[in-house]
Order: structure tokens, then sequence, then C-alpha cells
């Protein structure tokens, strides 16, 4: 099978590395010269040109989020109709609104760091991780089966749901809290104490303030009203714990949050 990998940032140069250790046959494409001469030392079919994939049988589309609807555009005069393209962007129901001629799975591999590009990329990243779905009409049991097999080979777990439901999780648990990380910063920064006894906590609390900015940008662009309604709902929710005797709350927290994660920090719900 032939696999197309279009942008090979931290999502796509992490998947292009993975999926070159199997036995399957994988194209990249990216602008970026000196990610086409390190990407070589993977696969051999790498180049900035964007119809060598036009013969795969899947084809992942890895660029930013403002990216990624024209360049599925394109594939539509690129790839035949039995293609499965897929997407990776963290926002999914305004890629989802148009049909397309070709086999379109919407996806959004849940894993990531605050780092960007072909250099932060590393075959690791999806282990553990859940990879969610959202099928266009149309779409097989065998066309999934057929995804879902690529993506156990990177470690992760499928997760099939639909683009407004995948929209309104993610506002939760990684748009909003990326504002948020932000916000966090700048109730501390004016405080030159503050930032000279910042520890653990606040470093791993403002991790997401250094996530790549066009990201957060596109974030707020394609998903600004599920992320306007997470920030009322953490506000709504600071409002009923702002009394430190709620003891009892805090404990219940505790125990879900601890419930979680694995040892390894992987989500095991």
């Amino acid at each position: 099978m032939k696999i197309g990998i279009i942008s090979l940032g931290l999502i796509g140069g992490s998947l292009f590395k993975c999926l070159s250790r199997t036995e399957y046959e994988i194209y990249g494409v990216t602008r970026n010269k000196d990610s086409i001469a390190k990407a070589k030392h993977w696969a051999d079919n790498v180049s900035d040109d964007i119809n060598s994939i036009k013969n795969c049988d899947v084809v992942f589309v890895a660029s930013p989020i403002s990216k990624t609807s024209e360049i599925l555009d394109k594939l539509e005069t690129i790839v035949n109709p039995d293609t499965i393209v897929l997407d990776c962007a963290s926002v999914k129901e305004f890629i989802m609104k148009k049909s397309r001629p070709y086999k379109f799975i919407g996806s959004h591999p849940m894993a990531g760091t605050e780092f960007s590009g072909y250099d932060a990329s590393f075959k690791e990243l999806f282990e553990g991780a859940k990879w969610v779905l959202t099928p266009s009409k149309g779409i097989s049991q065998s066309d999934i089966e057929t995804v879902e097999k690529i993506i156990r080979k990177t470690g992760a777990t499928t997760i099939i749901t639909t683009a407004k439901e995948h929209d309104k999780a993610v506002s939760l648990i990684s748009h909003m809290p990326a504002i948020v990380a932000r916000a966090v910063f700048m109730c501390a920064e004016d405080n030159p104490l503050a930032i000279k006894l910042a520890s653990s906590g606040f470093r791993d609390m403002t991790r997401l303030s250094m996530s790549n900015i066009g990201m957060i940008e596109d974030m707020m662009t394609y998903n600004k009203e599920n992320i306007l309604i997470a920030i009322k709902n953490m506000v709504n929710n600071l409002n009923v714990i702002e009394t430190i005797e709620n003891t009892e709350l805090f404990e219940k927290i505790k125990e879900k949050r601890q419930a979680m994660y694995s040892a390894e920090g992987k989500n095991i719900t």
C-alpha cells in the first residue's frame, strides 16, 4: 500500500518517520528544502511536488488548519475517487462541510508538543494516543478498517465521532487550556519575585503558552464559539470552587484526575 503525507511538521513528520519503518510505501510532500533532505534519511520518496502522491491509496494532510481546505481542494484534481484522504486538523466541523470527489475521513491525532516543525517530530509521538475519526458520507466500514490498521501502526487507538462533538470536546481539553495557559502567565509576569520563584507547577501549567502562534490563531478562528463557551464554563467552575473549604469537591477532582492517566502519562479512560 502507498501512503502519502503532505506537510512534514510535528504531526506529519512524526507520522512519516513512524510509517516509514513499516511495510507501507511512504511518500512525503513538503515545501521546506531542509526538511526534504532530512526526511530522505527515512524514505526516498520525498519532494515538494504534491503530484507525487497521485497514485497513493491513502493520503494524510497534516498542514496547519488554515491551509488544510486549500490542500484538500487541490487533491480533487490529483487523486482518484477511490483514494482515502484524511486531514489531521484539530477543528473538524468547517472542514467536513464540503463534499469531496474522493473518500474523505476527517481525523485528528490527539498528540503533540509545544514545539513545531520537522525537527520537533519523532516516530513515537502517537504511542498511547487517541486518534479521532469523523467519516464523511459514503465511507464504508472497509475504508475505516483500512485507516484503523494504519493508525494502529503508530501506537494510537481510534475513536469515531461526529465533527460537531469533536470540536466541542477539544475546545475543553486542548483549545481553551491553550488560551488559559497564556492568561496564567500574564497574571504572574508583572511580579518579578513570582517569576523568579516559579518552579515545576507554573512550568507545567503554562507549557501550552509556548504553542505555535499560528495554530492558536487558527483555533480561535475556526472553533471560536466552542472556545468561548468553554471559557465561560471554566469561569463558572472557578466560582464554584472559590472557597478552600470545599475539600470534598477537591478530593473528588483529585481522584478522577488520578484515574485518567497511567504512570507513563497516557490517557487510559
